[in-house]
């Protein structure tokens, strides 16, 4: 049988998301995907494993609106932010009738997962937040369901200024819903929307647990929108989305004690960050170092493939970007411990001029 004539036809040439722990590199340094350099290491007993779990259990939702002071009712599980992407793309998008919009460079998954779901996307290639044209959203309008915002935007590491996200929120508010991408907004916590909830019912923000909280192993995130968006999502999210061994650990690091672990992590990645972008810019082929609110730094160098290749027979595996548009030469840089992040300076001093040439 040739299975290809089964599987839809926009999926045949399609080219998948390479997450970076699909990379079959060997390594001893990974600075690549953005996670916690914290281990969590805890003892965990399962019970009653035989037994299927709540499909949104109210003691995590209950945590979870606490720390994110949101209603209760404004906030939905989901297996990581990535399911949550894909219940809102299958949700309000008709194919090849609406379309999604996203800010370039970003998360890839808002693309591949319109391209999917066959939905026409609006890719609008933003080098910075001067001047910004509001009037490709208003152009778009008519039927543009979803508006993505990775912030902080991955990979560059910034933020949209919070008057221009106010802006679109007025220009779509009767016809499409802006969902802002926090994945990493603990590391500048103080840039958080969350609080616009209630002031603006087409604002979605969509969290994790994989970044601060140091627990990309559970694939956990979170919804956090109007009540009326919320029940919509219950109706379509997989029956029971988050597993009882997850349901354990997030109800424990939703406690006081972890939580305050977390943020205490947070000091000390920030501390790593300020360290390591300061050293970095003494680098002599490093031409740009952008500045970040979240737990990666993104750099500018006069030749990329060399430099990954180079720190990866040291065992350092960093996250090239250079296939990304305007991304030329880029490189995405996760912060370690001080120690890895000391390494990786003295790797990147030994590296000559005349090598790179």
């Amino acid at each position: 049988m040739n299975f290809k004539k089964l599987v839809k036809f926009n999926i045949n040439n399609f080219i998948p998301y390479k997450s970076a722990r699909s990379m079959c590199v060997n390594g001893s340094v990974w600075l690549n995907a953005n996670e916690s350099p914290v281990n969590n290491e805890f003892f965990l007993l399962n019970k009653n494993l035989n037994r299927y779990p709540y499909p949104q259990p109210k003691n995590i939702i209950l945590r979870y609106s606490k720390y994110s002071k949101v209603n209760f009712n404004n906030v939905l599980i989901s297996r990581g932010i990535d399911e949550s992407i894909e219940l809102f793309t299958k949700i309000f998008c008709r194919p090849k009738i609406d379309k999604i919009m996203y800010f370039s460079p970003t998360y890839d998954m808002y693309r591949i997962t319109a391209e999917i779901f066959r939905i026409d996307t609006v890719n609008i290639f933003l080098k910075n937040y001067n001047n910004f044209n509001y009037d490709i959203i208003r152009k778009n309008i008519k039927f543009l369901k979803l508006i993505y915002i990775c912030r902080p935007n991955n990979p560059t590491g910034d933020i949209m200024p919070k008057e221009i996200l106010i802006n679109i929120l007025n220009i779509c508010k009767k016809t499409s819903l802006v969902i802002v991408d926090e994945a990493y907004i603990e590391f500048c916590c103080y840039k958080s929307v969350v609080h616009l909830i209630d002031k603006y019912s087409n604002l979605v923000v969509l969290r994790t647990l994989s970044k601060a909280f140091g627990l990309a192993g559970i694939r956990c995130g979170f919804s956090i929108a109007n009540s009326e968006i919320i029940n919509i999502l219950n109706k379509f999210i997989a029956p029971y989305p988050i597993p009882t061994p997850v349901c354990n650990i997030v109800n424990k690091f939703l406690s006081n004690k972890f939580i305050s672990f977390m943020k205490k992590s947070v000091l000390e990645i920030n501390k790593n960050k300020n360290w390591l972008f300061k050293k970095l810019k003494k680098i002599y082929f490093i031409k740009k170092v952008f500045k970040s609110y979240a737990n990666y730094i993104l750099i500018k160098c006069i030749s990329s493939d060399f430099i990954i290749k180079k720190l990866e027979s040291k065992g350092i595996i960093l996250r090239d970007q250079n296939k990304n548009f305007g991304l030329k030469n880029c490189i995405r840089i996760s912060i370690g411990t001080k120690l890895e992040c000391k390494k990786l300076i003295y790797e990147l001093k030994k590296i000559s001029y005349k090598n790179i040439f």
